[in-house]
């Protein structure tokens, strides 16, 4: 069952371009404008995650963020905000996280799959078509056949299936898989994709961005 998760932003266009990045990685979203209608939605259901603006009107979010601590849900906040007092503020208050806008959609969706781990929300298996891949034992399978991978390829599949239909840069790859002390070619990810591709028959599946890096496609 997909993970649900509340949208507290009251800019519109903001909120919309969230709830898609999180609809491309099959988190369930709500959207809400104001912190009077967040208040309410989380009366009426239940969420596994609250991305909560601090400036929204009605309630704010750190008076919003008072008001909800008894249903223990997870809480990232997101704001333009960036002073230290703002940030302690809302960690004081029981976020989990707290980020500062604007930031890219692969740092968000790291962000909420640490916390969702944190609490135990995390997903332990990805499906993607006829591939299966078990996080706990760190294996992929294809029609229950187990996959031979190196720990780099594996980790470069997981970054993919994690972030499916969003384009991902050498540079993000070079970050997340080999680390920032890294200092070798771009190349290496090509080369560690082009095995991938052989070894899963993805061909047609992890698509190369011109001049930028790789996209998983459904």
């Amino acid at each position: 069952m997909p993970k649900k998760i509340l949208i507290v932003e009251d800019d519109i266009h903001i909120s919309k371009i969230i709830r898609m990045n999180l609809k491309l990685v099959n988190y369930e979203t709500i959207e809400v404008y104001d912190g009077l209608a967040a208040l309410e939605a989380i009366k009426r259901e239940k969420f596994d995650l609250i991305l909560l603006d601090v400036m929204i009107p009605k309630l704010d979010g750190f008076a919003l963020m008072e008001k909800i601590q008894p249903h223990g849900i997870p809480v990232i906040f997101l704001t333009a905000k960036n002073s230290v007092y703002d940030k302690v503020n809302g960690l004081k208050l029981g976020a989990d996280d707290y980020m500062v806008k604007p930031f890219e959609a692969i740092e968000l969706l790291a962000r909420i799959e640490s916390v969702l781990r944190r609490y135990g929300k995390e997903e332990h298996m990805i499906q993607y078509q006829n591939l299966q891949v078990d996080l706990d034992k760190r294996e992929a399978t294809i029609n229950g056949k187990s996959i031979e991978l190196t720990p780099k390829e594996y980790d470069l599949l997981v970054m993919l299936l994690k972030n499916k239909n969003i384009a991902l840069s050498r540079e993000q790859f070079i970050d997340k898989v080999w680390g920032g002390d890294y200092y070798g070619e771009t190349r290496t990810v090509d080369m560690h994709i082009k095995s991938l591709r052989k070894k899963l028959d993805m061909q047609e599946h992890i698509k190369t961005i011109y001049k930028i890096g790789y996209r998983l496609e459904d």
